[in-house]
């Protein structure tokens, strides 16, 4: 095919991608990725297409730009930057010229500048040193073993199997094993070694007789240049102002040396020929059946192992017994002399200790004591923007978070499902939350990113699940888990139950989308919780006492009590009004308006009594309120119902009375900080802090995040 004739199919693709963003019709949204997916394959069988589809996808960003079209510059990003991590054969021209793009974003509002920042600093890198960011994709997400890069990643995939077909399980199962068939570890060398050799040579590197040369060459002879590779690339990328002409004369000596003399450039004339595709990974996923009571333990506390080990532990089921938790965490079994202690992070001596100003052999107690307590502040990549309903940003979680600890691995959890399925990963994240200030810190160790797409009702009734080429929903779960870095802060709310059986203890849980409440048939018993009061009339719903505090901007606070007679009430957290938070049409979530204060939506369906001639008649009018919390108690003798995220498995009977509230962080009431490493004024910052509980915030990563 002709260069015009690649420019024209190319042109034609990106078309129907823009005509897709563009467009709300349902045709369309049933297809969402499909045309952005078939843009990717088209470059990915042929990769001397990738120079082409840049050029193409940075002039339609510059048209965006310059006719102010903001829902298409996001998505088209997205795309460039996933072109440009595989490909190979950009120009450097190229590169700078998305780069100033991006930089000129930096003047729009969030999440634009956001996105764009992010790229910048990725294409910055890229820049100078060609081939950085595949390789940092291959090595965390296959987890290859490096010192340079010792960044590890593992996906962890659940599914709802009351929502998610069988069929449709069976496919998604059949494409992960399928991929990872293929990806050994010597094969994701080779593609490493391979890429970054083309990216940083270009046309002086002959494709063909590096590949031909890299699949005979043995596993040890491999990993010798693996690691030549990675180095050469690493220590290249870390420096201040990395040099692209340095880069390149040395992995040319490491070109010339893995092929010998026939290189082309040490003296070699072999005919150049089409270079042979370089596929990228997809990451290593474990596939789950989320069925009931899953609480997630990644991490064993004295661990030192790898991410592959590590997360092996996932304990889906429940978790082992809290007294062998405590054990393992705290009684010590060295020897009790200083050098014979394990470098791991379980035990952190304060900087200033005597500890590490000794040298030599110094015996020490047999009880270890954590250097960091147990009421201490999580970690800022847990913690959205106080106060707020729901806003956008990036996880403020690279790097060290507490001393001499770095978060090396990252488990991203994918749900697949419905609002159920997100309110099910509220209650475990809390618990796991809750946890984490009971036994030990997991979060300074691993960085956990929560993501979810939604499965709709018209699901197809069935896929093929024959092991096809290219495998489309494992190709889109991949897209989403590696762009998708923009994270939305999702409120947590907590209730509080009690019940008409005076025995029975009140009850405590959480929720994230909504709380229905349904009016029962039946009745209090003559001596239940709330007897009937004199003078209430009969007809239908039940008479409710409401006590809540208004959502005001003005953060001042006003108590609200009325009573009311109501067929029903919903409260909702996230309204179903607006389905789109990310912008780019690739994954929508439930989402709500962006606010800038924390707030429930009540719809209380109230009933209306009215006198004529015919006699008394009942009506129902839907009334709707913000507040930040509520009280709601039954009146008379009708007994509740409530449904916490519209799940049947979480359905409270027999209910009198509720009270509804912001989840607090879990830490955020404990006593008082005494990390040692904190000086006084520190700890008066963090008591301070500590003095207003915080709101527990789930973040679930988008693409964008919310749009202003």
């Amino acid at each position: 095919m002709e260069s015009s004739d690649v420019e024209l199919d190319l042109q034609r693709s990106v078309q129907a991608v823009l005509r897709e963003l563009s467009t709300q019709a349902p045709a369309l949204q049933s297809n969402q990725g499909m045309w952005r997916w078939s843009l990717h394959k088209k470059v990915e069988r042929d990769p001397g297409k990738s120079p082409v589809l840049v050029r193409i996808l940075l002039r339609e960003l510059e048209k965006a730009e310059s006719q102010d079209l903001r829902h298409v510059i996001i998505p088209l990003l997205h795309t460039v930057m996933y072109v440009l991590t595989k490909a190979t054969g950009i120009t450097e021209e190229l590169y700078q010229r998305i780069y100033a793009f991006c930089t000129r974003l930096l003047t729009l509002p969030t999440p634009y500048c956001t996105v764009a920042l992010d790229c910048a600093i990725r294409l910055k890198t890229e820049t100078a040193v060609p081939g950085t960011l595949y390789q940092r994709m291959v090595i965390a997400e296959q987890n290859l073993t490096n010192e340079l890069y010792p960044y590890q990643e593992r996906v962890f995939l659940f599914v709802d199997p009351e929502l998610v077909s069988a069929s449709v399980c069976s496919a998604l199962l059949l494409e992960i094993e399928a991929a990872q068939a293929q990806q050994t570890p010597e094969t994701c060398m080779r593609h490493v070694v391979s890429h970054a050799l083309q990216a940083a040579l270009g046309e002086a590197c002959h494709a063909g007789a590096l590949h031909r040369k890299l699949q005979a060459s043995p596993r040890r002879t491999l990993e010798h240049y693996f690691h030549a590779v990675v180095a050469a690339v690493e220590q290249m990328a870390s420096e201040a102002s990395p040099s692209r002409e340095g880069h390149v004369e040395r992995l040319e000596e490491i070109y010339c040396s893995l092929l010998g003399p026939a290189a082309g450039r040490c003296g070699g004339d072999l005919v150049q020929e089409r270079p042979p595709s370089i596929p990228l990974p997809s990451p290593y996923i474990t596939f789950h059946l989320w069925t009931g009571k899953e609480l997630v333990l990644f991490l064993r506390p004295r661990s030192q192992l790898r991410l592959s080990a590590d997360l092996e532990v996932l304990d889906l089921q429940g978790l082992r017994p809290d007294r062998e938790l405590a054990r393992v965490s705290v009684l010590s079994t060295d020897s009790g002399i200083e050098r014979d202690l394990p470098t791991g992070a379980d035990e952190l001596p304060a900087p200033s200790s005597p500890e590490t100003e000794r040298a030599g052999l110094q015996r020490k107690g047999g009880i270890k004591k954590r250097a960091w307590p147990l009421d201490f502040l999580m970690p800022g990549s847990w913690d959205g923007p106080p106060g707020l309903h729901r806003r956008t940003g990036r996880p403020s979680g690279d790097g060290e978070m507490l001393p001499g600890v770095s978060r090396l691995h990252t488990a991203r959890v994918l749900v697949l499902g419905d609002d159920r399925m997100l309110g099910r990963l509220a209650q475990a994240y809390h618990r796991l939350r809750k946890r984490e200030t009971q036994k030990f810190c997991l979060t300074p160790r691993l960085s956990l990113q929560l993501y979810y797409i939604p499965v709709l009702a018209p699901e197809p009734p069935s896929l093929d699940t024959s092991r096809t080429v290219d495998p489309f929903i494992l190709d889109v779960i991949t897209y989403y888990i590696r762009m998708g870095t923009q994270p939305i802060y999702f409120q947590i709310y907590t209730v509080k139950i009690f019940f008409s059986d005076l025995s029975q203890d009140p009850t405590e849980d959480v929720f994230l989308i909504e709380l229905k409440v349904k009016i029962q048939d039946s009745k209090f018993p003559k001596d239940g919780f709330s007897p009937r009061r004199r003078g209430v009339a009969e007809g239908p719903g039940a008479e409710l006492s409401l006590c809540y505090q208004k959502a005001l901007l003005s953060h001042r606070p006003q108590e609200v009590t009325i009573s009311l007679r109501a067929t029903g009430l919903i409260l909702k957290a996230i309204p179903a009004s607006d389905t789109e938070v990310s912008g780019s049409s690739h994954c929508p979530l439930p989402a709500a308006p962006v606010t800038d204060h924390t707030c429930l939506n009540v719809n209380v369906t109230e009933v209306v009594k009215s006198s004529n001639l015919a006699g008394k008649s009942f009506s129902t009018v839907t009334n709707t309120f913000r507040t930040k919390n509520i009280q709601i108690q039954s009146q008379d003798q009708r007994l509740l119902t409530l449904s916490l995220d519209k799940d049947d498995q979480r359905t409270f009977r027999d209910v009198v009375r509720f009270e509804v509230a912001p989840c607090p962080e879990p830490c955020s009431g404990a006593q008082k900080s005494k990390a040692p490493w904190l000086n006084l004024h520190g700890q008066q910052e963090v008591e301070a802090i500590k003095a207003k509980p915080k709101p527990l915030l789930m973040p679930i990563n988008t693409f964008s995040g919310i749009v202003q």
